[in-house]
């Protein structure tokens, strides 16, 4: 099993996550997306696996500065903005053999069922 966490070191909800992966003894790669953002293949195919809209960071200041536009968005303009701007990610995101199965953390019963840990 490869699991990939992207998100950024100093996110307080990556360190909730990688701790508990740590606590749990699950092996995981953390791929800081302020140093090696995402590539745009990358993005296109976790939007083909979450959708767009669970992938924004609605809390973020890059998300914000958006302004109103972006709530008429396409899946494809969401893409680009991703691709210019990994900040708009919701953190982390989990990739599991190649394919994003979450992003967020909040329910560890649900991350532990989105990588088959049961």
């Amino acid at each position: 099993m490869s699991v990939q966490v992207y998100g950024i070191p100093n996110c307080g909800t990556c360190k909730k996550a990688l701790t508990w992966l740590q606590n749990n003894q699950i092996d995981y790669e953390f791929i800081n997306t302020k140093e090696t953002p995402p590539t745009r293949e990358e993005i296109e195919n976790w939007v083909k696996s979450l959708g767009s809209a669970v992938m924004r960071n609605t809390s973020g200041q890059s998300y914000r500065a958006l302004g109103e536009q972006k709530k008429t968005w396409t899946e494809q303009q969401w893409i680009d903005a991703f691709t210019l701007d990994a900040m708009l990610l919701k953190r982390p995101l989990f990739v599991k053999d190649g394919t994003a199965v979450l992003t967020g953390f909040k329910n560890e019963t649900l991350v532990r069922e989105k990588l088959n840990l049961n």
